[in-house]
């Protein structure tokens, strides 16, 4: 998982040498920072294997006819090597920076995913939904197919998803699902019930569904490592959305943090960054990332695979280089 900001010419420079010590796919998120677009185009030049994902995208910004194009682009770029991450992200960042509405992620979200499907295979794209019409009801629109033959026409949709319903819509229609801080050992208790719903309506087809969780890594004993991934942890519950409305806070409450949940916020939005940091629960800080010596880093890959992950973003924690690379390689070798 790339970082929000700073540094990228540096990051694509070692995720070449990742790619040589094992690892599999780069994300390159969004947010309201740089578009993720133009920074996956740049990875795909660098890269040979790597799989390439957008984590992620967010469903209002573009139409859904430009997210297929530019799914379709991506994954011609870079030779079928992308995989279209999705998500609502918040009414902050949308109505905020962005300047649309942030109204029914459920119901767009589920038309996007149809419009872009449609459109990767070629097909004359006519879509009568809630939320989008396609062509409109002008005398001048037409319906058209895109001009180019995509290199596959099913590109892998993964969809960011924390709320119930939306985990279940995820868990029915897309190759892969990417939550929040994942907690193996409570993650069943907040997520099974909704996944269960939504795989019971998937679609043969569709194959099984990836879980992408993400974590921060790092080969080491050093525990201030795990500073940063702390403070992280605490504008996401604290921070990233309002008091009345933010997705991350109840993740955290969901997983038993109520009163933790509670003070962070408090803190944070009141300005006391440190205190809040602080605040931020020693069980869920360890509990969802991968830092420690190999043997506690395999014990925690084993409880992420009994809770069903299939793929792991890792956050690279180390202080140079050469050490991220050596942790890309320890886990190349434990989850082989």
């Amino acid at each position: 998982m790339i970082g929000y900001a700073g540094g990228f010419d540096q990051a694509v420079a070692e995720i070449v040498d990742y790619e040589k010590a094992g690892l599999d796919m780069a994300v390159v998120p969004e947010a309201y920072s740089f578009d993720a677009v133009s920074q996956l185009g740049f990875i795909a030049a660098r890269t040979q294997r790597l799989q390439l994902a957008s984590g992620i995208m967010q469903i209002y910004t573009r139409t859904p006819t430009l997210t297929a194009m530019t799914a379709a682009g991506l994954d011609y770029v870079s030779g079928g090597r992308f995989n279209l991450g999705l998500g609502a992200s918040g009414p902050q960042v949308i109505e905020g920076f962005h300047g649309v509405p942030y109204d029914a992620p459920l119901g767009r979200t589920r038309e996007i995913v149809e419009i872009c499907r449609k459109v990767w295979r070629r097909e004359v794209v006519v879509h009568h939904g809630k939320h989008y019409r396609l062509p409109l009801d002008t005398p001048l629109a037409k319906p058209l197919k895109l001009i180019n033959t995509p290199v596959r026409e099913r590109i892998p949709v993964i969809l960011a998803a924390v709320g119930p319903k939306n985990v279940e819509l995820a868990a029915e229609i897309a190759e892969g699902w990417q939550p929040l801080f994942f907690y193996p050992e409570k993650s069943g208790d907040v997520w099974k019930s909704s996944l269960d719903a939504g795989l019971a309506k998937r679609q043969p087809g569709l194959g099984p569904l990836d879980i992408m969780v993400n974590a921060p890594l790092a080969v080491s004993d050093d525990d201030p490592l795990l500073d940063g991934y702390r403070a992280q942890l605490a504008l996401y519950i604290g921070g990233m959305g309002a008091r009345e409305k933010n997705f991350s806070n109840d993740v955290a409450r969901r997983y038993g943090f109520e009163k933790e949940a509670a003070l962070i916020q408090e803190l944070y939005l009141s300005g006391r960054k440190a205190e809040a940091i602080a605040a931020v629960p020693e069980d869920l800080v360890r509990h969802t990332s991968l830092v420690g010596p190999k043997s506690y880093i395999a014990d925690r890959i084993a409880a992420y695979r009994a809770a069903g992950v299939t793929t792991l973003q890792v956050t690279m924690l180390a202080p140079t280089h050469a050490e991220r690379v050596r942790a890309i390689e320890t886990l190349r070798a434990i989850v082989s």
